[in-house]
């Protein structure tokens, strides 16, 4: 279905003519379900849809410096000799003024992506109606979602899937540049010319060396697994604002990075399923030196000591290292980490309280 609705974006989005975006035509499946470690809706899937700027206009990332969290990039614009007469129609559709230069706006590209899908699924719904009903959904500031059900006779087919459609920026190399998520529901949206790296293609060639040296039962999957469905058991019992602190800062791309650098300080035989309490126990303990520390670097933004066997590209390999904690203080900090160890501690407790369905969230209390 994905394929149907970006073959038929491409098609329609060649009509305007040079100086507007288009999509490439490909699209990559990125994030835990396809990685394996995947705790809560099983049929929701992300999937980046990469762009084509138009002919002598390429992306030029550099760190935000200042005007946004860090780790955070602004998505510059370079193009060759006629800037701006002949792009300003671009210019003006989908680029901000800032520091006196044009800048790609995440803003403006999200809301054309919008739009342009909505416009192209009228012609995949009329070609797929036997088969599935489908249906787009967005949010201010969040990509669309594609949602599909299937046509079936049987009753166990009759799944709704979620599929959030990203739209992209390719830089290369299988780099891509995406919008930055707001914090939370109620935040204001981040300042539209900052964009966020996505490094998932990097990620799914790590999991997959790791994979073949790893133990065949090796459980390092699983420890991601238990301890995201035990920060979302614990949070179901924590009140605001400390709940959404909570899940900020053990975000899953936080408990994904503690992994991976704890895998390479150690022999990966010790991964094997038998101790898998142990590796759990060690994996908790080390996000809590790292929050008492308030320092979790990332793990491919200018990282040298990765094994050989992974190639990063350059644009990585010289980039500024990012520590994922920079943007926390240090008592909230303090805070997730006594929060953490309690929860490990409390683990069994957690698991039969909040995983009942009939478990309703309590009164607030002092």
């Amino acid at each position: 279905v994905v394929a149907e609705l970006v073959r038929a974006a491409k098609a329609q989005g060649l009509q305007p003519g040079p100086l507007a975006l288009s999509l490439r035509g490909d699209f990559v499946r990125i994030g835990s379900a396809y990685e394996q470690h995947k705790v809560r809706s099983p049929d929701c899937f992300d999937i980046l849809v990469p762009l084509r700027l138009p002919p002598h206009l390429e992306p030029r990332p550099r760190s935000a410096d200042g005007h946004g969290p860090r780790g955070a990039f602004v998505c510059g614009l370079r193009a060759r000799a006629g800037w701006p007469r002949r792009y300003r129609p671009f210019a003006e559709g989908f680029c901000v003024e800032l520091q006196g230069r044009s800048h790609l706006s995440s803003g403006l590209v999200l809301r054309w992506f919008q739009g342009h899908l909505q416009r192209c699924l009228g012609a995949v719904r009329y070609r797929l109606q036997e088969r599935c009903r489908i249906s787009l959904s967005a949010c201010p500031g969040h990509p669309p979602t594609l949602h599909i059900l299937p046509c079936s006779d049987y009753v166990c087919c009759h799944i709704s899937m979620a599929v959030r459609l990203i739209p992209a920026i390719p830089l290369g190399d299988a780099l891509y540049l995406t919008a930055l998520p707001p914090d939370g529901p109620q935040a204001a949206p981040a300042p539209e010319a900052l964009w966020g790296l996505n490094a998932s293609r990097q990620e799914q060639r790590l999991l997959s060396w790791l994979k073949e040296q790893a133990p065949a039962s090796s459980c390092h999957l699983k420890c991601l697994q238990i301890l995201k469905g035990l920060r979302d058991l614990r949070g179901q019992g924590l009140e605001e604002p400390f709940c959404s602190q909570w899940r900020r800062v053990l975000s899953s791309y936080v408990l994904k990075t503690a992994l991976f650098s704890l895998l390479l300080q150690g022999p990966l035989e010790a991964w094997d399923e038998r101790f898998l309490v142990e590796r759990l126990e060690d994996l908790v303990l080390y996000l809590r030196g790292c929050l008492r520390k308030q320092v979790l670097m990332h793990f491919f933004l200018g990282n040298t000591s990765l094994p050989d066997a992974v190639a990063l590209p350059r644009f990585l390999k010289e980039a500024t290292p990012v520590n994922l904690l920079a943007a926390f203080d240090g008592a909230t900090l303090d805070m997730v980490a006594f929060q953490l160890i309690n929860t490990w501690i409390q683990a069994p407790h957690i698991i039969r309280t909040y995983s009942s369905p009939r478990y309703l969230r309590p009164a607030l209390t002092p």
